[in-house]
């Protein structure tokens, strides 16, 4: 169940991480740049609380 609950709060600041960017008065493509950090930097999280790292 802590796996669940640990996925689940990094899922959700992922995209408060990503909305916020989107606020940011940024050009597009540092916007792009930021959101696939993001992005990379989520899944890789993710992929620990699943135990593949």
């Amino acid at each position: 169940m802590n796996i669940l609950i640990s996925a689940l709060i990094t899922f959700l600041v992922v995209i408060l991480v990503l909305y916020l960017i989107n606020m940011l008065p940024l050009d597009g493509r540092a916007k792009q740049i930021c959101r696939v950090i993001v992005i990379v930097l989520g899944v890789i999280s993710l992929l620990k609380y699943i135990a593949v790292f």
